[in-house]
């Protein structure tokens, strides 16, 4: 429903944008919220979550309570912060907009902010959700967001104009806390009911595994906010059409990578648990073969039907068939990255899985480091082909590298007890 949902947002951006000059200050000021809310919420669900559901009752609701607090006063200081700062942010994330485009994003930034701190909030609630294995009101959040974007947008354009993107964007961020909170009521009286028994935890305690996937989550967003700050430079409209082929792109490795993910991770905590690590790898090789030949395919399909699909989901109202050229010239120097952003994602949400996350941790530096390296190469691209070029070889060399370091790693630790076995 999310993924259904967000595509027909981007299709109300496209009837009501375009490519046009306003698409850029849109795609700058809500790109940024948009992978801050999606870096929170998977850090929660990836490592806060096994974090609860493998401590005792106690435990857990001492940590649910520290953390919650110290969660909460995080997301209240980074929106504090975007909103003193969003000038400065805007600046660097879209150095190439014209002065009434970057007066635009700075707006649409503030207005977006408090959407950080619901849907961060909303993620608390929903790690505790987690723990009792309910998970409808946790997976409806794209849902809501994508739902109030596009009603205030449809409803409120006449009034607010683009504004009304930001409007409908919060409102849905709101809708999903209040929704998150109020189902989770029982689980926290429950946990309330242990209070005073429970052992101190620390905040080390509380922050080393998911500050660990927040600095990985994070290296891969800079990847992409990379990419759009250096397509303000190459001309109106490039913002938006690099962020139209991200919606797309975005769509078909979730629906590549949660599936596999989301059923495959607690099998394999639940086989390191009992020291099944062998075959805990061997199911992880099984994965990552399938994964590959069915993003293989995906990106075949993509890069031969690309225009036809890109006129068909969007080319209507502001979105002509100049737009149609454009986003899908864009599409074709992104589309590689489909493979290494799906096999990337999946062996790192395993790796964290069986409690090993230096190696995903290092190889998240990877992408960002290679793109900044071909976009200084490259310098002003004006071909739209090129635009994304860095961004998808940082996620295939990121994926050749950890896939490799891996097999290496298990091959050094098997060997091991083989030679005290002989001796």
């Amino acid at each position: 429903m999310g993924n259904i949902t967000g595509f027909f947002r981007v299709i109300v951006t496209a009837y009501l944008l375009g490519t046009h000059a306003r698409a850029d200050a849109l795609a700058v000021a809500i790109g940024p919220i948009d992978t801050l809310n999606q870096v929170i919420i998977n850090t929660m669900l990836v490592s806060f979550v096994p974090m609860l559901m493998l401590r005792p009752v106690a435990d857990r609701a001492a940590i649910f309570a520290r953390a919650g607090r110290a969660f909460a006063w995080i997301l209240i200081a980074t929106t504090l912060g975007v909103v003193l700062l969003a000038p400065s942010i805007i600046s660097l994330l879209g150095p190439g907009l014209a002065p009434e485009q970057h007066r635009e994003a700075v707006l649409l930034l503030r207005l977006l902010c408090p959407a950080t701190l619901f849907g961060g909030g909303s993620s608390i609630f929903a790690a505790l959700l987690y723990t009792d294995r309910r998970f409808i009101a946790p997976s409806l959040y794209q849902a809501c967001l994508n739902g109030g974007t596009i009603l205030a947008a449809m409803t409120l354009w006449k009034w607010a104009g683009i504004n009304a993107f930001a409007i409908g964007y919060v409102s849905g961020s709101a809708i999903q806390l209040f929704a998150t909170w109020a189902l989770s009521r029982d689980l926290r009286r429950d946990l309330r009911a242990w209070g005073g028994e429970h052992p101190h935890v620390s905040l080390r305690q509380i922050f080393a595994t998911p500050g660990l996937y927040l600095l990985y989550a994070s290296m891969l967003a800079a990847n992409i906010i990379a990419t759009r700050a250096f397509a303000t430079h190459s001309g109106p409209g490039m913002a938006a059409a690099f962020d139209y082929c991200l919606r797309c792109i975005s769509v078909v490795v979730a629906y590549l990578v949660y599936p596999v993910a989301n059923s495959l991770l607690p099998e394999i905590a639940r086989l390191r648990s009992i020291d099944r690590t062998a075959q805990a790898y061997r199911l992880l090789d099984k994965s990552v073969g399938l994964m590959a030949v069915a993003a293989v395919t995906a990106c075949t399909v993509g890069l031969l039907l690309r225009t036809e699909a890109i006129s068909l989901l969007f080319e209507r109202g502001s979105f002509t068939g100049e737009s149609t050229l454009l986003v899908s010239r864009v599409f074709l120097g992104f589309a590689p990255a489909i493979v290494g952003w799906a096999l990337l994602d999946l062996m790192s949400r395993c790796f964290f899985a069986l409690d090993r996350p230096k190696m995903p941790v290092i190889a998240s530096f990877i992408p960002i480091t290679v793109n900044l390296a071909v976009m200084t190469l490259l310098g002003h691209v004006k071909n739209p082909a090129l635009l994304a070029m860095g961004a998808s070889g940082g996620l295939m060399v990121a994926c050749v590298t950890l896939f490799a370091a891996a097999h290496l790693k298990r091959r050094a630790t098997a060997a091991v007890p083989e030679a005290v076995q002989v001796g």
